[in-house]
Order: structure tokens, then sequence, then C-alpha cells
């Protein structure tokens, strides 16, 4: 075979490896990783937004087994004092999960206990607007609190305080 051939064979094969998708799946070590305690100060905020709607419900009440018709029939519901069907409590409160794991400071941090007060009903429909505040930073145990809270337009539906373990950066948090 001439040089030429076998470089252009060679070429050949290279170029069929790169025709192939290459699996772009992340290194959660290095590059899916939330704030470490070292970056985070009191008065940090976050915010998650989220539209309740009947399917969110329905899934919830599936998960949960919390079928509790006060979310699920609309006849039942009307006979209540909410008038009306409403959304699990803890699917609401389930958005500063999400927050807290996703955003502040996000994926890595360890949820150790969560305050609630329900203030008002969520209707489907309606959009929840999740926030979280750090009001203290425990660098001896590598903790966090969070001021918690929920709301619909103006009104607080519910409100709380969260206790976050947060990794460090040299790996060595407080136990």
């Amino acid at each position: 075979m001439a040089p030429l051939d076998a470089a252009a064979k060679a070429d050949k094969k290279a170029e069929k490896k790169r025709d192939k998708p290459i699996a772009l799946v992340p290194n959660f070590g290095a590059e899916v990783h939330g704030l470490y305690l070292e970056d985070l100060k009191v008065g940090m905020t976050a915010v998650h937004t989220k539209t309740v709607t009947d399917a969110d419900i329905l899934m919830f009440a599936g998960v949960s087994g919390d079928t509790n018709p006060l979310h699920l029939s609309d006849d039942f519901a009307k006979q209540t004092m909410f008038e009306g069907r409403i959304a699990h409590g803890m699917l609401s409160a389930s958005f500063i999960s999400t927050l807290i794991g996703t955003r502040l400071p996000g994926p890595g941090a360890i949820y150790m206990g969560q305050s609630l007060k329900f203030l008002a009903p969520v209707r489907p429909g309606q959009t929840v607007n999740t926030r979280a505040t750090i009001t203290d930073i425990n660098h001896e145990k590598a903790r966090i609190t969070l001021s918690t809270q929920c709301s619909v337009g103006d009104e607080v539906v519910i409100e709380g305080e969260a206790l976050i373990k947060v990794p460090t950066r040299n790996g060595n948090g407080a136990k």
C-alpha cells in the first residue's frame, strides 16, 4: 500500500470516530457543584418561581400518597372552608428544597432541618415565588441558617427557617 493510501485510510478512520456523538456526562465532583461555605455571606438571597398545575397536584398525590380529596376533588373541596381545591402544603414547601438544592447554596448542600408555618392556601394555577435568605453562618460546624418564604403575589403563604450543611473548599466540613 502506498503511503498516501495509508494516510487516506487513517484519515477515514479518524473521521468515523469524530462522527460518533460524544457523551456529555458531567464530572459531578468538579462541574456540578454549588457554592462552598467560604463563598457565602449573610444576606445572600435566591429565588425560585413555579406555577402550580393540576398535573403537579396529581403527581404529588401519587408520590406522597396524600390523596386527601381537598386536593383532588372539586365537589368535595367546594364544601370546605377553602371553597375549592388547594395544593398540598408540602408541595409548595418542596420548592424551598428545590431552591436550596439547586441555587443557594446548591448541589452538595445537605438539608438538616426546616420549620414551616402555613399561612394561606395555594390554588391550582397560582404562581409560588420562593425566597431563601442567609441569616446566619456557623463556620465551625459548616452550617447556614436560611429564612425561607413562599408567596403568591403579595401574600405570604409559607414562612420558616432552614438549617443547611454546606461543603467547604478543603472538603473537611465540620461534623
